[in-house]
């Protein structure tokens, strides 16, 4: 089978003093290739322990991921990630952070320098090649991390939470280019956020979770992703079904926090 597949996943972590917390519970999906995905959910719902499964830096209690036919057992190239922090080598410049991936892989000079020029002229970093990377902007410093994500050609982008530290402007600036890069690639994509918003236009599908166990609660199929692709996101919003189905959202979130809430004041 092509594609992504989560296949009734589990995870729960042993507290060192004695007792478990269930973070995820029988989470079952499939992904085909090319597919936008973000993943929303009140604080404490598995959104990040999932991508770590995903991106291989967990191995689930139960249940299994299979990418292309294959089961997932660590973390590779096919599944690239994008963290909230660019986790960037910031004393080397942007090119040699974008070129790391290729030069590991052993990538013949002229062939990577096509890529990596390529690349940050698609991220709009082309003047700031020679740059180290703390002298760029946070905004900057994203758009590095995700040519240097593109660069290793992975079939599956991981993002955690990739624009939460940025300005309202410069994060509307960044999905756009994360839409961009999804029509231009044809690379599935699954974003973690906290934001609705971003949720529902970075989102052709978006799962809602639940909390203990994490679960997946709702999903959308969603217009407002494609209708985004080289168009104003501000004039995205005001379609018609978008401030409906945010509202909505909200109200599911929100009903999930008063009833956590509820059970820590039920405990006290």
């Amino acid at each position: 089978m092509s594609g992504l597949a989560i296949e009734n996943l589990s995870m729960r972590f042993d507290l060192p003093g004695g007792g478990s917390v269930q973070a995820l519970q029988d989470v079952s999906l499939h992904l085909k290739e090319g597919e936008l995905m973000s993943v929303l959910g009140p604080s404490g719902c598995g959104k990040t322990t999932l991508l770590n499964i995903l991106a291989g830096f967990l191995a689930p209690t139960e249940g299994q991921v299979v990418m292309n036919g294959h089961r997932v057992t660590g973390p590779a190239a096919e599944r690239g990630m994008v963290f909230q922090q660019g986790a960037l080598f910031e004393w080397m410049s942007v090119r040699d952070n974008v070129s790391f991936g290729p030069r590991m892989k052993g990538m013949p000079k002229l062939d990577m320098a096509e890529v990596v020029n390529h690349l940050l002229e698609v991220v709009g970093l082309q003047d700031f090649k020679d740059k180290a990377v703390y002298e760029l902007s946070g905004g900057m410093q994203q758009r590095v991390a995700l040519a240097r994500c593109l660069a290793n050609d992975p079939d599956v982008i991981l993002m955690d939470e990739p624009l939460g530290a940025l300005d309202a402007l410069t994060r509307e600036k960044m999905q756009s280019l994360v839409l961009k890069l999804w029509k231009e690639t044809g690379k599935t994509i699954i974003l973690i956020t906290h934001s609705v918003e971003e949720a529902l236009l970075l989102g052709e599908r978006l799962l809602v979770m639940a909390p203990r166990p994490g679960r997946i609660h709702k999903e959308y199929r969603l217009p407002f992703a494609d209708l985004g692709v080289g168009a104003d996101l501000r004039e995205v919003k005001k379609h018609p079904e978008y401030a409906p189905t945010r509202e909505e959202i909200l109200n599911m979130i929100w009903n999930m926090e008063e009833e956590i809430m509820g059970r820590v004041e039920a405990g006290a």
